[in-house]
């Protein structure tokens, strides 16, 4: 089943060692945009801080993921964030730890603990929601087959995007990949309509 789950809005956890402050950021993301944008409003809130290290997973089947360390040792941030993202078995997130530093080094095992901690605080209290896998589909049909494909659309709880009803019918929605072979076999005998997908 292409099930998956993200988090539903922002949460924010907080953890303090040896003066060093830990602040954690959880995101629900879709794209590299958005996390561009939370990127630079944090950078902005938090200009003073010295570090803002961050790690996000984006797509489900094929996932896009990053790791940024922003100034902190090599595979002291980025990855231990990363890692509890994978922990909770969470996609579309963006977290950020921003650091104010305290003073004293915490060496390479300290950090390490650190922002799995913070980055664990804020994933443990942001809200989780399923997502699912989806396909664009466009159907094409005669005026006649207008009925039988409002019924599909409701009994398949298919979202529709944009309807243009002009010479013929054409409606654009967004479908579970995972109701592909019902919606197939609900449409075999509906003969005149068209239908195409996108992946």
């Amino acid at each position: 089943m292409s099930q998956f789950f993200t988090v539903k809005n922002e949460a924010e956890g907080l953890y303090k060692e040896k003066g060093s402050k830990f602040l954690s950021f959880a995101f629900p993301v879709s794209s590299e945009d958005d996390v561009k944008e939370r990127l630079d409003g944090l950078r902005k809130k938090f200009h003073d801080a010295r570090h803002h290290c961050y790690a996000y997973v984006v797509g489900m089947k094929d996932q896009a993921y990053r790791v940024n360390d922003d100034g902190e040792p090599s595979h002291s941030a980025g990855d231990p964030i990363l890692g509890q993202i994978r922990s909770f078995a969470l996609t579309n997130v963006l977290v950020v730890v921003v650091r104010y530093f305290g003073g004293t080094k915490l060496g390479v095992g300290g950090l390490i603990h650190a922002y799995k901690t913070a980055t664990e605080e804020a994933l443990k209290k942001a809200s989780k929601k399923e997502i699912f896998e989806e396909v664009d589909v466009l159907f094409h049909f005669p005026y006649g087959l207008l009925s039988s494909v409002e019924r599909l659309i409701t009994e398949l709880d298919i979202s529709v995007i944009d309807r243009d009803f002009q010479e013929d019918c054409r409606i654009k929605a967004r479908l579970k990949t995972q109701l592909m072979d019902q919606l197939k076999n609900k449409t075999s005998d509906l003969y005149n309509l068209q239908m195409s997908i996108t992946l």
